[in-house]
Parts: structure tokens; C-alpha cells; sequence
């Protein structure tokens, strides 16, 4: 990314408070009492078991979703405000269009002039290593380039926090090396990532922290070589060793 200025550069984010979350559904908590503050810097790894609520978490931090009790908070406010927060989901939503035209209607979303907004696509398609598919349709692409995509479009609103739900979810080693380059690319550029990932090898190679969810609750949150070395709660012993945590 070669001009990191933000389309909106007024206030920030920074930190982002989860106090004393909850979210409920059909009776079920599944968010229980969460409380996370992020901060700028190191990328963040959320894990856990399968149901523990880590999807759900990402949603919530976005904004997508209200919890049913606690608060987030932006910097001291209630939203984080428009384009600040970006959120790549598991299997990308893609626009039936080609990859470059995917990319120019973000951009207009973004609000990005129409004269700068060649130049910002050119940079994205490299970001990416798009480039020789600009033309092609974004539908018909492989699992991991529409993945790519996908996380290319949502830096174009240059966020300061971005938000990824499984990225490497069913792909192989060549294309998960792609999405892990774009990572450690967006946070070298400093935008904060924190990802949900179930792959333990990736989360040792991308993560400096590891916040470790078990029932919609924070069992552990530690720096990534505590956390793998010497896991404190059982949960994470558990998990770590490869037992079913139920």
C-alpha cells in the first residue's frame, strides 16, 4: 500500500473496549461476559473451539451486531464510525462484476474520486497479485484469489482495525502463504488485524497475542509464546493438547 492516509482522518478508534459483553440467542448465551480491550500494533488471534462464539465475536467488535448486555466502545464512543473498521468473511461476497470493477465500486462506496481512483486500483491489484485477472470475473475466480480480493477491497477503505473470520478456511498451503503475505503487509503498514483462525501452526506465524474463547467466554488471553509454551487456563492445556473440550 503505497499512500497509507486514511479517507477519513478525523478522531480514531483506538482502543476498542468490550466491557462485560453478553449475547443471547434462543435462549443460549453465546457471548458470556466478554471483556477485551485492542489496541493498535501486534496482530491479534482469536482461537478456540468449534461453537465457542469466535465468529460471533468479530461481528460484534465490526459493529455488526449489538450485544444483548455490556458495551463497546471507539475511542470513548459508541460507533466507530464510517470505513475504520473492515470485516473479511470466510467465503467472500463478491460483487458480479470483474475483479477490477469489484475493486472501483469499493472505492466509490469509499467515496474516492473517480480521477484517483485508477491509480488506487492499480496499487490494490498489485497489493494482491491480481493484476493478470483484473479483467476476469471475480465469481469464477479460485477460492484463494477471491479471498484475496476480498481482503485487497476491504483496504481500500484503509482501515485502522481489519477483521478476519477463517481467511485460509479450506485452502491450500500456496494460497494461505498469499492471504498470511497480506497480513503481515497490512500490519507492517499499520493496520491493526486480528484474526479467527483454527489452524495453531498459522496462529504461531501471524499472531503476537491469542485470545482463546471457550463457551462465549475468554478462557486465556496471552502473548502467542505464552500462550503456546505455557497455557495457564485448563481450557487452553486442553485444547493445546488436543483434547475435546466440551
Amino acid at each position: 500500500m503505497r499512500d497509507t492516509a486514511r479517507l477519513d482522518d478525523h478522531g480514531g478508534i483506538w482502543p476498542v473496549v468490550l466491557a462485560h459483553v453478553d449475547f443471547a440467542a434462543a435462549r443460549k448465551r453465546l457471548i458470556d461476559g466478554v471483556s477485551l480491550t485492542l489496541e493498535p500494533g501486534p496482530v491479534t488471534c482469536i482461537m478456540g473451539p468449534n461453537g465457542a462464539g469466535k465468529s460471533l465475536l468479530l461481528r460484534i467488535i465490526a459493529g455488526l451486531i449489538r450485544p444483548g448486555a455490556g458495551r463497546v466502545s471507539y475511542g470513548g464512543a459508541a460507533e466507530p464510525g464510517k470505513n475504520r473498521i473492515a470485516l473479511v468473511f470466510q467465503r467472500p461476497v463478491l460483487l458480479r462484476r470483474s475483479v477490477a470493477a469489484n475493486l472501483d465500486h469499493a472505492l466509490q462506496t469509499y467515496g474516492v474520486p473517480r480521477a484517483e481512483r485508477r491509480g488506487r486500483i492499480a496499487d490494490l491489484l498489485a497489493l494482491g497479485q491480481l493484476e493478470t485477472l483484473a479483467a476476469r470475473p471475480a465469481r469464477v475466480l479460485s477460492g484463494g484469489e477471491q479471498q484475496r480480493l476480498a481482503m485487497v477491497r476491504a483496504l481500500a477503505a484503509r482501515p485502522e482495525l481489519l477483521l478476519l473470520d477463517e481467511p485460509c478456511a479450506s485452502l491450500d498451503p500456496q494460497a494461505t502463504a498469499a492471504i498470511e503475505a497480506l497480513v503481515r503487509e497490512a500490519a507492517a503498514e499499520g493496520v491493526k488485524v486480528a484474526l479467527v483462525t483454527h489452524d495453531r501452526d498459522q496462529a504461531r506465524r501471524l499472531a503476537e497475542e491469542i485470545v482463546f474463547l471457550h463457551r462465549g467466554r475468554i478462557a486465556e488471553h496471552a502473548p502467542a509464546g505464552q500462550f503456546f509454551d505455557a497455557p495457564r487456563s485448563a481450557e487452553a492445556q486442553a485444547y493445546l493438547a488436543g483434547r475435546l473440550l466440551i
